[in-house]
């Protein structure tokens, strides 16, 4: 069964071109909520702090706030991207993301190979990855460009194949930033069916977003962030109303 809990999590980011100590101390001193020095005297980020919640099977968990409230930097954490410097955050269910299109990608392989990488990962056998390239092929519409390197492709062909590939097979925890429905309109009315599907099979979605409209249509809990701390957590029409 799919669930999320983070008990006092914090994530940290340091600073490390700022050498001067008198640049240390203005920037110190300018904005002291959120930047301090660590136990090796560095400036550091305090990019989310002191986060508890849990999340639980059937939920669908909107990430709201403004720009550099921690949204990113916790659905990124929760993929396992980031390692918290203190706490604990315990994430139960297979994950799948669509945070960044090039995460996970070998940009030197083909568009195919990292298909049947990802499904190897998965634990698919060879049968069943050859299967799922071509689930994707046809879906991504990328033609013979499946067959070169990725590093060659457009950013809309990396985002049409990382769509493609983390929607071919449902996750029990589905990780989603906002940008991932703001491709092409063309290929985004092809998609809506499979990402509703997607949404609608998970056990867990948490998605990140500044659009109210995609979290009142997706989500039914919203989490507020501002500067990387939980400042409402509710149901969605009511984090909202409090705009």
């Amino acid at each position: 069964m799919a669930r999320i809990l983070a008990e006092g999590l914090s994530i940290e980011f340091p600073l490390y071109h700022l050498g001067a100590r008198s640049l240390k101390k203005r920037l110190l001193a300018a904005t002291p909520l959120r930047l301090r020095t660590d136990n090796a005297n560095r400036i550091v980020v305090a990019a989310l702090r002191n986060l508890s919640f849990e999340i639980t099977r059937g939920e669908r968990v909107a990430l709201v706030g403004h720009n550099g409230a921690g949204k990113t930097t916790l659905l990124r954490t929760l993929a396992g991207v980031y390692e918290p410097v203190s706490g604990r955050l315990t994430v139960e269910g297979a994950i799948g993301s669509l945070i960044d299109p090039t995460a996970g990608m070998d940009l030197e392989a083909t568009g195919r190979e990292n298909i049947v990488l990802r499904a190897l990962y998965r634990g698919l056998s060879d049968a069943e990855a050859d299967a799922l390239a071509e689930d994707v092929a046809a879906f991504a519409g990328l033609g013979d460009f499946l067959d070169v390197p990725v590093r060659t492709y457009s950013a809309g062909m990396t985002v049409r194949l990382a769509f493609a590939m983390a929607t071919a097979m449902t996750p029990q925890v589905l990780l989603m930033d906002e940008w991932f429905l703001a491709g092409d309109a063309e290929f985004m009315a092809k998609a809506e069916e499979r990402l509703s599907r997607l949404v609608s099979d998970a056990e867990i979605l948490v998605l990140a977003t500044h659009d109210m409209a995609v979290a009142r249509r997706w989500c039914t809990r919203a989490i507020r962030l501002d500067s990387g701390r939980i400042v409402a957590d509710g149901p969605v029409a009511e984090i909202l109303a409090a705009d």
